[in-house]
């Protein structure tokens, strides 16, 4: 791998927010808040298990952590000394590996159907991949509609 070094744009330029950006984290923070009520009304584990816990509170606590959390400014860019920084969208490690953790997950959640398992697998998918949009490009994603399309792509999931 070849690390280019460019040189780097001002870095006292402020932030201006995009057109719709308050509207677009709103949408955001609550679909976050339906998924997870969505998740936390899923049936119960019929026998406590680490599991079970996991669906129960950390998968929701996660979504909406980072529903809420989604960060324009955290996107990809290019440091002072010209290096390159891959943004995360808002999207801290934890809350990530937490989401990422899904797919592997819901095959031990046996209590649940196949189609509350890959619904669940969606809107884990969904939320990362809202970070990743606004990572690679924030201003696309919050002015053409993307942003809001991931989020009525969730609610579908959760209906």
């Amino acid at each position: 791998m070849t690390i280019s070094h460019l040189p780097a744009g001002p870095t006292d330029v402020p932030y201006e927010p995009w057109d719709g950006e308050d509207e677009a984290l709103a949408a955001a923070t609550a679909a976050g808040r339906r998924a997870a009520e969505w998740i936390r009304s899923l049936p119960q584990a019929p026998t406590p298990g680490p599991v079970g816990s996991w669906l129960l509170e950390d998968l929701p606590e996660a979504i909406e952590e980072a529903t809420a959390a989604l960060d324009p400014q955290d996107c990809d860019r290019m440091e002072p000394d010209g290096v390159m920084v891959d943004g995360a969208g808002g999207l801290d490690g934890e809350t990530r590996r937490k989401l990422v953790f899904v797919p592997c997950a819901v095959q031990d959640a046996r209590w649940l159907t196949p189609d509350q398992q890959i619904r669940l697998v969606a809107v884990a998918s969904l939320v990362t991949g809202a970070a990743r949009l606004l990572a690679e490009d924030p201003g696309t994603a919050i002015t053409t509609g993307e942003l809001s399309r991931m989020w009525a792509l969730v609610d579908h999931a959760i209906a």
